[in-house]
């Protein structure tokens, strides 16, 4: 089969505004970025806001493994498979980041036949959002080292300065960093560090913002440091709100491109599931709401992380619920889960695979006790026998869960045409009772052990000395109501990545919880989760070049 970049070249592109009258919009309502991206506007949802709302699905998954699971590319190609059957439908999805693009992860958008397009520009700078973020994120960092050398009014603890510079690279070497080094004139020494850009408090307040004004508030809100008496100190003080929504005033304007079948595509914001919350904008998903009757959206990793923070989280910011879920699960990855090696993946092996089904089951169940109806999507690789197979379609329909073979990667819309009639099925026939995890009136301890215990499987959350004393603090401070965002590995259920498949008898370890105020949540720390990652021996950017029409090449 072609690489993903071949086919997404030698695909048919709609010129935007082809895309953009599809879905009913004026001139005004969008503005292009060359001839196949838009930027549509901030004040769209307004003008939208007597049209009836579409039904929300999410896509989610399994805990994710090396074998891969593909829900970005299901997501896209359930979007194409709903169109074809004459629903009306959008997907919203993230922004890739750089770093895992030349990293070891690859890209967004996508893969084989369903992938939004053009590929190379949405992995790459695309409408230089995340650039956007970086520059107010960094400027914020220059105007708080300014503040302290120029007689530091606020009484800022150069000790206490939380907040990090970013760059969107996986770069190590940046983790841990002193500045202000060289004598008087340049600055006040103090540790800092940077952190890679989509895990910046400000990419979570630009995904979670309503609008311009809201951008502006959460943005005033952010606490980046204490004084030397311990008290907060926020973008507000600092005078610095006004400056940094105008460097945002465009990346708040969602991005709207098309999928290889040329169904429509909002592609905006990606911070990253295992540190922030995982999904794409409020304002998109909003707006992908009000333009189709469906929309086919995702969050980041396994329904332990994306899925979790997409309804505790980001439902409570963008005021809606979602109607359906879909849970993403391979025979590959499961049988991964169920013990067998990376290297052994294509030899059958039903015995693993009914151990590895435990794994899904988990992440069944969590889906079910936030009351929402789902489907599962078995996504389909060419090494998968029909043994495999009939064995998980069994196990799924000896639980009562409706289950899809999806071949969407090979044959695009068109085998995703199950999942899509089960979807539309299951939005409209089965009832929905949702609701989130925790009140938001209940404690910090009690929300994390709600987390911990319902939707991990633990057996029991430790506290460390420190997140005790933090807990005090912030419950002190008047933040004891906000939700809570974990930050976990993606590779276990557990706060442990070497234990895979269903963990049993574990306890969560919270070291550290940090405040996003901007943002408006609280951050739990688990285990050693990097904010800043590493690249792998062979960087995929090694495949990566231009040919000398400018073409790229290599980009997966």
């Amino acid at each position: 089969m072609k690489s993903d970049i071949q086919i997404a070249q030698e695909a048919y592109i709609e010129p935007i505004q082809s895309i953009a009258g599809s879905l009913g919009l004026d001139v005004e309502d969008w503005e292009p970025y060359g001839h196949y991206k838009a930027k549509l506007s901030d004040h769209l949802l307004d003008k939208l806001a007597d049209r009836p709302t579409g039904k929300v699905v999410l896509v989610t998954a399994i805990t994710p493994t090396p074998a891969g699971e593909g829900k970005s590319t299901v997501t896209v190609g359930l979007g194409q498979a709903m169109n074809q059957l004459d629903k009306k439908t959008v997907i919203a999805l993230r922004e890739p980041s750089l770093g895992p693009t030349m990293g070891i992860k690859g890209g967004a958008a996508g893969g084989g036949y369903s992938q939004v397009l053009p590929m190379e520009d949405i992995n790459l700078h695309f409408t230089g959002d995340i650039h956007a973020i970086t520059t107010a994120n960094n400027a914020l960092s220059a105007f708080i080292d300014n503040h302290i050398h120029q007689g530091n009014p606020l009484h800022i603890d150069p000790r206490r300065v939380g907040w990090k510079r970013v760059v969107d690279l996986n770069d190590r070497a940046l983790r841990e960093v002193v500045v202000g080094l060289g004598g008087p004139v340049k600055g006040v020494p103090r540790e800092d560090g940077f952190n890679i850009s989509v895990a910046s408090e400000i990419m979570a307040i630009l995904c979670l913002a309503k609008d311009m004004k809201d951008l502006k508030k959460r943005l005033s809100s952010i606490v980046f440091g204490y004084t030397y008496d311990q008290q907060p100190v926020t973008v507000h003080d600092l005078g610095m709100e006004g400056a940094l929504t105008l460097l945002l005033k465009d990346a708040l304007k969602p991005n709207l491109v098309q999928t290889i079948e040329n169904t429509p595509a909002i592609i905006h914001g990606g911070p990253f599931a295992n540190i922030a919350h995982g999904c794409n904008s409020v304002m998109a998903t909003n707006i992908a709401a009000k333009l189709g009757d469906y929309v086919i959206t995702e969050a980041g990793f396994g329904a332990d992380l994306g899925a979790e923070k997409f309804l505790d989280i980001k439902t409570r910011a963008g005021e809606f619920e979602p109607d359906a879920v879909v849970i993403v699960a391979t025979i590959r990855a499961l049988k991964m889960h169920g013990g067998v090696e990376k290297d052994n993946l294509e030899e059958e092996n039903v015995e693993a695979l009914q151990l590895g089904v435990d794994n899904l089951q988990k992440h069944m169940e969590t889906i079910a006790s936030f009351g929402l109806p789902y489907v599962i999507a078995l996504n389909r690789f060419p090494s998968d026998s029909e043994q495999e197979i009939k064995a998980v379609t069994s196990w799924c329909e000896n639980q009562g869960a409706s289950i899809a073979l999806t071949e969407v990667f090979a044959k695009g819309g068109q085998g995703g045409l199950d999942l899509a009639r089960k979807v539309v099925n299951t939005v409209n026939t089965k009832p929905k009772h949702f609701h989130h995890m925790y009140k938001l009136e209940d404690s910090i301890e009690e929300k994390i052990s709600a987390i911990a215990t319902k939707v991990y499987g633990a057996s029991g959350v430790s506290f460390s000395a420190q997140a005790k004393k933090q807990i005090k603090q912030y419950e002190a401070l008047g933040w004891g109501n906000l939700p809570i965002c974990m930050a976990k590995t993606q590779y276990s259920l557990s706060d442990d990545p070497t234990l895979l498949g269903r963990p049993k008898d574990f306890t969560i370890t919270i070291r550290e919880i940090t405040p996003s105020i901007g943002a408006g949540f609280l951050v739990a720390l688990t285990g050693d989760v990097m904010t800043m990652p590493g690249l792998p021996k062979q960087p995929a950017a090694l495949k990566m070049d231009v040919d000398e029409q400018g073409n790229a090449v290599g980009l997966f």
